[in-house]
């Protein structure tokens, strides 16, 4: 029996295993880095033992301090989560050599999936279908488009797409360099590129007793840089001839190397209803909360059931409902998916029904690692949370989630949930129609669009103006009752500048006799306005807006979509201006590499430099053609967001 167990990773997962064990009686013991320092899986934990640094090398990815931690917090059993070391076999065995148990399959099984390339050869042999493996040495014109894909490892790093011989040697260094950093191993494979292929995966379950459950398929089609961001099961587009199919591939996969525990077998199903192997992870994912909700499972304490020797059923439950799962990411979609960092000020849910868990019937589940006030660093994968709607029907989660994320609050970093709740309405994806290149069908000009469009902004702004103004008299010695700006006979009016997503918006409004007069805002009434909140009749109609100040910036919520807001100061320190032209570095990160000079001629759109944070590389693109009049980094140095990467004089010199 297991009694304290430790869970080597962090973030939502860490939180998740820990609320089964809290319902198993079971002990947790959680580690953290110091960039981790105050995180809520450091707090929740029965107890908790830091890894000095920040870097996952230094911390998450330390086989030897993990098994440390575990000796000194007296844990028996360790719970790898996902990522990081949860598809390590040497972590696995020294795990057992310890004395610990492991919660996950047998180590021989996890080196047998562990290298994509030996795992299609298993699996074809098992008679699974596999497509083609393609030496990146030897790609002809005849075999593009492929895929370039790290050996080891997922979560789409490592992975290029190739349309052209030209990119395929850039593309095949970019992986190499990602996987190396990512998995500690560069080796990459090439593999035909099926179009508008759906991505199709199927969660199985093995005990040590010969028991192999297939707990059906979900469907992760959507994705962007080939990392999903939707789950759902079942899919819409696998009937229940196909579903057998897939489930006896997967169960032959699981069998073929003596597979126990939880895992997922994934595949790439073509347009023509052809399936193909991609690859078996061996440890539980990500999504797995929508087929807990479909099954009504916890397959964590079944993974930890297993672990302790137990038999499981001969058949798994039936399924009920539909569940879909969102994946909330600190990015900017419109930004070439951007990480972004800093504090959360706020992040609140409305609705939700339960945490890390299956809700009671059908209803909201949440599976965050964050709260309000978390820090989001650049040390990381930038996943926030899952947001998971179980119905009765495919509509009815769909309408739930779409509800959720525009009823969020999410303050302080940019994130994608504009992105997420606008897929939730779009035709294509409410019927069903998706596949991996659905974002580049519909376009991320209509997907990334903000909710709140510019009418929209320039009523929040006004919001804010008119909360601000509260919040200052409110503060006011005297006459704090009075409305800012009052004045017995017409005057000025007031004004408050406010950077928005568009630029700047100037908000000009005075209080009268006959109440508020708002400019490009006719037929707007006042009804009522405090620091936080204020409401405002608008044709007829009545609209409410929350308002969240915190320093200079401003953050609006309504009906009409979320809109941040940053407050201008009337007079600028000079200290805070920069050079006409400047590149700003959009995050921490390391410069991998500088591919221009001062002096240069560049076009609109050319890479200037590489940086690499949260795992991933981003490009620092010339915004307008010109020259490059200063260069102050080079390749290998780390920078804060905010610092000068370039400075471009726009225009051709003569």
């Amino acid at each position: 029996m297991i009694n304290n167990l430790l869970v080597a990773n962090r973030g939502e997962i860490a939180r998740r295993v820990f609320r089964t064990c809290r319902d198993l009686g079971i002990g947790t013991v959680a580690v953290f880095s110091d960039a981790d320092r105050d995180a809520p899986h450091a707090a929740e934990a029965d107890a908790a033992v830091r890894l000095p640094g920040a870097a996952p090398a230094d911390t998450y990815l330390r086989a030897d301090l993990l098994i440390g931690a575990a000796r000194s917090a007296g844990a028996d059993a360790v719970h790898p989560g996902y990522g990081f070391l949860s598809e390590n076999a040497g972590f696995a065995r020294a795990v057992a050599e310890a004395g610990l148990t492991w919660v996950g399959p047998p180590p021989d099984a996890i080196a047998a999936m562990g290298s994509k390339i030996e795992a299609k050869k298993l699996m074809a042999a098992a008679g699974v279908p596999v497509l083609p493996e393609l030496d990146p040495g030897a790609v002809t014109e005849s075999d593009l488009p492929i895929l370039v894909k790290a050996s080891a490892g997922g979560g789409g790093r490592g992975m290029r797409v190739v349309r052209t011989l030209a990119d395929l040697p850039d593309a095949v260094a970019a992986a190499r360099r990602e996987a190396r950093s990512a998995f500690g191993d560069p080796a990459v494979f090439c593999e035909p590129l099926l179009e508008r292929a759906r991505h199709i995966e199927v969660q199985i379950l093995a005990d040590a007793h010969g028991t192999v459950w297939a707990l059906g398929e979900r469907e992760c089609s959507v994705q962007r840089r080939h990392q999903k961001i939707i789950e759902e099961a079942p899919s819409p587009a696998v009937g229940d001839a196909l579903r057998a199919e897939l489930c006896e591939a997967a169960v032959n996969a699981a069998r073929a190397i003596g597979y126990t525990g939880a895992g997922t077998v994934e595949f790439m199903l073509a347009a023509d209803g052809r399936f193909f192997f991609l690859e078996v992870n061996t440890r539980l994912q990500v999504e797995h909360p929508v087929t807990e909700c479909v099954y009504g499972l916890d397959l964590v304490r079944l993974q930890i059931e297993v672990a302790e020797g137990a038999r499981l059923p001969a058949s798994p439950p039936r399924p009920r409902g539909h569940a879909v799962e969102v994946r909330l990411y600190a990015e900017d979609p419109a930004a070439d998916w951007r990480p972004g960092s800093g504090t959360l000020h706020a992040f609140a849910i409305p609705g939700v029904d339960a945490a890390f868990t299956v809700p009671a019937g059908h209803g909201l589940r949440l599976d965050s690692g964050v709260e309000s006030g978390s820090e989001v660093g650049v040390h990381y994968d930038p996943m926030l949370a899952k947001l998971i709607a179980h119905g009765p029907t495919r509509a009815a989660a769909i309408r739930r989630l779409r509800a959720a994320l525009t009823g969020a609050r999410i303050h302080g970093v940019t994130t994608n949930r504009d992105l997420l709740a606008r897929i939730m309405a779009e035709p294509a994806f409410q019927a069903g129609d998706t596949h991996t290149g659905y974002l580049d069908q519909v376009g991320l000009d209509v997907l990334a669009a903000p909710l709140a469009d510019a009418a929209a902004v320039e009523l929040s702004a006004l919001a804010a103006a008119l909360a601000g103004a509260a919040a200052d008299r409110a503060a006011a010695p005297v006459l704090g009752g009075l409305p800012s700006g009052w004045r017995n006979v017409p005057s000025q009016p007031q004004r408050r500048t406010y950077e928005g997503p568009g630029g700047a918006i100037e908000v000009a409004y005075r209080h009268t006799r006959d109440g508020l007069r708002a400019d490009g805002h006719p037929g707007v009434t006042l009804v009522e306005a405090t620091p936080t909140g204020v409401v405002v009749d608008h044709a007829g109609v009545r609209r409410a807006f929350a308002v969240h100040t915190v320093g200079d910036r401003v953050y609006v919520d309504s009906a009409l979509g979320p809109v941040a807001l940053r407050a201008v100061p009337r007079f600028a320190d000079p200290s805070d201006l920069v050079a006409p032209g400047s590149m700003l570095a959009p995050m921490p990160g390391t410069v991998v590499r500088v591919e221009t000079g001062p002096g240069a001629t560049v076009a609109e759109g050319q890479t200037l430099l590489v940086l690499e944070a949260m795992k991933m590389e981003h490009r620092i693109a010339a915004p307008a053609a010109g020259t490059v009049a200063e260069l102050p980094v080079t390749a290998g140095q780390q920078v804060e967001a905010g610092a000068v990467l370039a400075v471009i004089a726009e225009g051709t010199p003569q």
